[in-house]
């Protein structure tokens, strides 16, 4: 799967009638093939070799009673994407049309481009590494703007930055190693023991932050679930509404009113949530309040953020009961407390710490989302800093590499020799090799672009 010595072609649009179709060709007949089915209009301009160009004409297709108006865009190889001599073929967006000249381009000696095969080369031609190759497809399927943002930070770099700087680190204890093997009969030490394991610990260190947040952003293309809970009559239908800035929930005093768990998506500055309204907590005195408990605390398991909503009017008797499911709740999930209801006449506002808020009047609701986009991980971290979402393999690849380091810190602290430490820290650095890509197999790039479609 791996050859850039021949010519590949593939439609790079996707499939059906539209205004326009576009046509991908790479490899080193890029040209030649072309000419079988293009009759550019200006011949210099077409062999020239200066850099990208634009160059309209015709396609004249057999059986087709006329020339059809094309454009080929052109880039020479220290241009392309791929990093060989590539170009589109810009044509009328007619499925028929599309396949005669694609038929034409194989009979002249191109053949059909796999799945991912562009992307392929560009990562075989150093233009990207796995982890941006990746995010290539993630910017293809992202179907909001917070899985668009993810996958446009890990393709400008953001995992591969932090995994090569540790890399890096690794490459120069392992030289400090191995020098230090070569003059073992002159008793001449590069680095100390004290010193290596400093490095060592620091080094595991950053792999274990690493992992952590890629394990936590994994989901980070994907929406966060944000659950209101509390007591009945405590505010979350009313607060739900507001946040959404539309009445998506029965408002009313009768306790019990919200009976079953309503959604609705949110985007909270870049940030896309789910929030979700349940039923308030009360003795089950019914089969529908088990059914409305039961389907609560699935919610409340799944939720990356509760939001707990308690009454400012709450009765002295209900607060014991309120602090107890409270505490509930935290058990099982990331909790932020809030108190609801201000603007009504009370003299006992809560004294523990919570975001304070009106649903009726709007006071507090910015602090309030301000808050939540904060719990989730956005607002008091700059995105730069945050890894973009990855897959098992990154992180499978983060797993092996702490795991070698902490041998090697094992291997010294029982007085092994400096040649079994190194060859630890050379199983840590292929395991990180093999998520950017310096270190690879082809049966990995067979699974990451198969997952691609056929012209990307």
């Amino acid at each position: 799967m791996n050859s850039v010595d021949d010519t590949i072609a593939a439609p790079a649009s996707p499939p059906g009638p539209g205004l326009r179709s576009i046509i991908r060709v790479s490899g080193p007949q890029t040209r030649p093939i072309l000419r079988r089915c293009f009759e550019p209009d200006d011949l210099a301009s077409w062999d020239s070799k200066s850099g990208a160009r634009r160059v309209c004409g015709v396609i004249q297709v057999p059986d087709w009673r006329s020339a059809i108006p094309a454009t080929a865009m052109l880039w020479p190889g220290q241009r392309s994407y791929t990093g060989g001599e590539t170009a589109e073929l810009h044509l009328p967006g007619s499925p028929p049309l599309v396949d005669a000249v694609l038929a034409q381009l194989y009979s002249a000696g191109a053949r059909p481009a796999r799945a991912g095969e562009f992307t392929l080369r560009a990562f075989l031609a150093g233009r990207l590494d796995l982890v941006q190759a990746e995010a290539v497809l993630g910017v293809i399927d992202a179907d909001d703007h917070t899985q668009l943002r993810t996958a446009l930070e890990q393709l400008a770099g953001g995992l591969s930055g932090k995994i090569g700087r540790v890399r890096e680190e690794l490459l120069l204890h392992l030289a400090d190693l191995e020098a230090g093997l070569d003059f073992v009969e002159e008793d001449i030490e590069f680095v100390g023991r004290p010193e290596l394991r400093r490095r060592l610990v620091k080094a595991v260190g950053w792999l274990s932050e690493l992992q952590h947040q890629t394990q936590r952003r994994m989901t980070s293309g994907s929406r966060r679930d944000v659950v209101l809970a509390g007591l009945p009559n405590a505010g979350k239908s009313t607060l739900f509404n507001r946040l959404l800035t539309r009445e998506a929930a029965i408002v009313s005093s009768e306790r019990g009113t919200t009976r079953d768990v309503l959604r609705a998506e949110l985007d909270l500055d870049g940030v896309a949530i789910t929030l979700w309204d349940t039923a308030g907590w009360e003795e089950a005195i019914s089969s529908v309040d088990v059914a409305a408990g039961a389907i609560r605390q699935d919610r409340l398991a799944r939720a990356d953020l509760v939001v707990w909503c308690t009454a400012a009017d709450l009765c002295s008797g209900d607060r014991l009961l309120d602090r107890t499911l409270r505490e509930q709740a935290a058990a099982v999930a990331s909790l932020m407390p809030v108190l609801t209801k201000v603007d009504l006449p009370t003299s006992d506002r809560s004294s523990e710490e919570a975001v304070e808020v009106s649903a009726a009047t709007g006071e507090g609701l910015a602090d309030l989302l301000r808050s939540i986009r904060a719990a989730l991980g956005g607002g008091t971290i700059h995105q730069g800093e945050w890894l973009t979402s990855t897959t098992a393999r990154c992180r499978e690849s983060l797993r092996q590499g702490q795991s070698a380091l902490a041998d090697a810190l094992n291997a010294l602290d029982a007085g092994a020799g400096d040649e079994l430490i190194a060859l630890d820290l050379r199983a840590g650095l292929d395991a990180l090799g093999m998520i950017c890509g310096s270190v690879y197999t082809d049966d990995v790039l067979d699974r990451i672009f198969s997952r691609f479609c056929i012209g990307k």
